[in-house]
């Protein structure tokens, strides 16, 4: 196979595929070696910074999909996007937050932080699939802990939790409790 039809092969999975795929999954169903299927993903991703194309192969919930161009998104989302059901109130963003860069975390440990009940934003944050209980904590009482999940990755389009943006040092107190805090 010629190395123009390798990368035009693995850029019709991107685009037939709805979910990330990483690039063993692309090797599976191409039939094509894990390395030679990383060296047509990073072929895509330079022919795709041409400003003809209005998306490219992008870094998702551990996978690759083929999205429209960041640039381009904000001119598009109003009528593409979840509208209504993707918008997250404050309260949610806050509690969501506080998840992400706290995770794992106890309802307990995110009300101290938020200052308030947390059971509703939790049970939507739930619903939603934005997070899930990771455990227990090894204190009295054994309180569930919550963290981020795929759904998290992929609705903020990050590759990773490694992704988020870094906190200055008085955000970061924010998002920490006090050691008599942490019972």
């Amino acid at each position: 196979m010629e190395i123009d039809e390798t990368a035009a092969l693995v850029g019709a999975v991107l685009f037939l595929e709805s979910e990330p795929i990483d690039e063993k999954g692309i090797a599976r169903i191409t039939s094509l070696d894990e390395a030679v299927v990383a060296d047509a993903l990073q072929r895509l991703c330079v022919e795709y910074e041409n400003e003809i194309h209005g998306f490219a192969p992008m870094r998702s919930a551990g996978g690759w999909i083929l999205a429209p161009k960041v640039t381009l998104w904000e001119k598009l989302k109003d009528h593409y996007g979840k509208k209504n059901e993707a918008k997250l109130s404050k309260a949610a963003m806050e509690t969501l937050a506080i998840i992400a860069y706290s995770q794992p975390v106890t309802r307990a440990e995110i009300e101290a932080i938020r200052g308030v009940s947390a059971d509703g934003m939790m049970r939507f944050l739930l619903a939603r699939g934005l997070i899930q209980e990771v455990g227990k904590k090894d204190i009295p009482g054994k309180p569930m802990q919550y963290g981020t999940t795929t759904e998290f990755l992929k609705y903020f389009k990050l590759a990773s939790i490694a992704d988020l943006p870094r906190l200055d040092e008085l955000e970061n107190s924010r998002f920490s409790l006090d050691e008599s805090e942490k019972g």
